[in-house]
């Protein structure tokens, strides 16, 4: 008999009624959440390494240290290269010219993006 994949499934008793799979990721999305340093916010992939791979970083600004919504657009910019996060692509042979770097900033209900 096969099973099907429950994706999106919200009702545990539907999944084991059902009889699909269920994989428990709560505990792997918790120590990502909670290790908040040394990670990209979002990287998209490309399937192909001749694609190009994005990689962005979202930052609040924070008005002691950051004048304009364009200082911390620079900030996240920065943040993205001095914590080397093409390394995740280029190591998956992504070539560095291939990798696409966007800084967002917020601030309310603003948002500036710099690439």
């Amino acid at each position: 008999m096969a099973r099907t994949v429950g994706i999106g499934k919200q009702d545990f008793e539907k999944v084991r009624k059902e009889g699909v799979f269920y994989v428990d990721k709560t505990k792997f999305i918790r120590e990502w959440w909670e290790s908040g340093f040394g990670r990209y916010d979002v990287m998209l992939e490309p399937r192909r390494p001749e694609d190009d791979g994005i990689i962005l970083e979202f930052k609040v600004q924070d008005r002691t240290e950051e004048k304009n919504l364009s200082d911390t657009a620079d900030a996240a910019l920065k943040q993205i290269k001095e914590k080397k996060y093409k390394t995740a692509l280029t190591e998956k042979g992504i070539a560095e010219g291939n990798i696409r770097c966007y800084g967002f900033a917020f601030c309310g209900k603003q948002v500036f993006i710099k690439n």
